[in-house]
């Protein structure tokens, strides 16, 4: 299966239930070699405007993709640091948290309801990105990792969020990678 033929190639994939760790799947395996969906600025300006961040951010050609590739880097490091049982380097982050500038706005809800709702300055890559930092820090801060995995099959790089009740999730998709090791076990069984 090459990236072109993998389902949901014309986009990244949203099925970790963490948008940080959603983040980090934007680099994905495809014939065991690695698959950037993101090759442009308007890539990353598309994933960010999906998980409702908008993105103003007017900078050099080549700069929100490059700010965004540092960022799944350092994201994917310390998700993986955290997940071992190593303590995570925070500086870094820090760093990208620091470029978030917000504040609160009131605004009328759909239903006429007063709802708060938090307005990010958005005159840099760092700026439009630091609400994802800010997602990964409430992750690594509060997110119980017994339940974020890496998918269970051996050319899959991809994390999720196990939410089910169970907790037994091992794929990060069935339609991706568990209908792959239903195969390979039916291949396997028939030989």
């Amino acid at each position: 299966m090459t990236a072109a033929t993998l389902p949901g190639a014309e986009g990244p994939w949203f099925i970790a239930e963490d948008h940080a760790l959603d983040f980090i799947n934007t680099l994905a395996m495809a014939e065991k070699s690695p698959h950037d969906f993101w090759q442009s600025d308007d890539d990353v300006r598309q994933w960010l405007q999906h998980v409702g961040l908008q993105v103003n951010a007017m900078a050099k050609p080549g700069e929100l993709l490059a700010e965004a590739r540092k960022l799944r880097a350092l994201i994917r490091q310390l998700v993986e640091q955290k997940k071992h049982g190593r303590e995570p380097s925070l500086d870094e982050l820090n760093g990208w948290l620091a470029q978030a500038q917000s504040h609160l706005r009131l605004v009328v809800d759909e239903q006429g309801a007063l709802q708060t709702q938090r307005v990010y300055l958005l005159d840099t890559p760092q700026q439009a990105l630091a609400p994802v930092a800010e997602q990964a820090a409430a992750l690594l801060a509060n997110g119980q990792f017994d339940y974020i995995r890496q998918c269970e099959h051996p050319d899959c790089t991809l994390w999720f969020y196990d939410k089910t009740k169970a907790h037994r999730r091992r794929w990060c998709s069935m339609a991706l990678c568990g209908n792959r090791a239903k195969v390979a076990r039916f291949r396997a069984k028939s030989n």
